[in-house]
């Protein structure tokens, strides 16, 4: 078995993989943490990344709802419930449960593939597909049982997953309803982020001095915040320490390649956040 596969077994996922509806070859996550010493992890090097050209474009429809379009003509929207699509159809949807906002059990009929965060109740939800240009794999966390954290809080195990989706060169991850920080082998499981998308409501998930933690540590090329509510977009960005660049935009959409990934770790609000 080779060192890739015996990570993906670890952590439960095994290839091949169903490769949706399109007949290509399956493939080895690009974007995966080897974990060659610990307690730290050593990501795979751009370097090792075959040079993929292609622009994906990432549109915010609302809430914890990101549209990206891939070169290939695949739609996905993250933590879907059906009331934020941006004028959207996708093929692909992820869910997670922490609210009816974040996840629907009617979903489109059409939609090809509805991906829940959470498991059915004999392990946690694991997903490992292509669909088209796209490989889509979780990473299950835990979630509250109730929508605030307290004494009394009780831990629901494997109820979110952070999504993340490997297209063109890019390693975009969505880290869902997450509501605890993470250790090393989430890290690990994780891997590469170069787009990560942070709920920074700073209440009814993750406090923001816990996120933004993790945006540090995971040091993606792009930050995309969501989940707001009244939160001051300062109140984030001050917990950066000044390590990211801050870029405000009038658009709701933007387009990106590896080629034109920012070279400073950048927060990018799009319009809507």
């Amino acid at each position: 078995m080779s060192r890739l596969r015996l990570i993906f077994a670890l952590i439960g996922i095994v290839l091949p993989i169903d490769i949706g509806t399109a007949q290509i070859k399956p493939q080895p996550s690009e974007c995966l943490a080897i974990a060659q010493s610990i307690p730290r992890v050593m990501f795979a090097s751009l370097s090792t990344v075959a040079a993929e050209k292609g622009e994906v474009i990432i549109t915010y429809a609302g809430h914890s709802t990101y549209i990206i379009e891939t070169p290939g003509n695949v739609t996905i929207a993250t933590d879907f419930s059906g009331a934020y699509t941006a004028g959207k159809s996708p093929n692909v949807v992820t869910m997670n449960r922490a609210h009816s906002t974040h996840y629907t059990l009617n979903p489109d009929p059409r939609i090809a593939h509805v991906l829940r965060g959470w498991g059915d109740g004999e392990g946690p939800a694991r997903h490992a597909l292509v669909v088209g240009d796209t490989l889509i794999r979780n990473v299950p966390t835990d979630i509250r049982g109730g929508w605030r954290s307290g004494p009394d809080t009780v831990m629901q195990k494997d109820g979110n997953s952070i999504f993340i989706f490997e297209v063109a060169g890019l390693c975009i991850g969505h880290l869902g309803h997450l509501h605890h920080p993470l250790d090393e082998t989430h890290y690990a499981a994780i891997g590469r982020l170069d787009i990560v998308m942070v709920p920074i409501d700073g209440t009814y998930t993750l406090s923001l001095d816990g996120m933004s933690e993790i945006t540090r540590r995971l040091r993606s090329s792009i930050v995309l915040p969501m989940h707001r509510f009244a939160t001051p977009l300062s109140d984030f960005i001050a917990r950066m320490n000044g390590q990211f660049e801050m870029d405000i935009r009038p658009e709701r959409s933007l387009s990106v390649s590896r080629d034109t990934l920012p070279k400073r770790p950048t927060v990018i609000i799009l319009d809507g956040v």
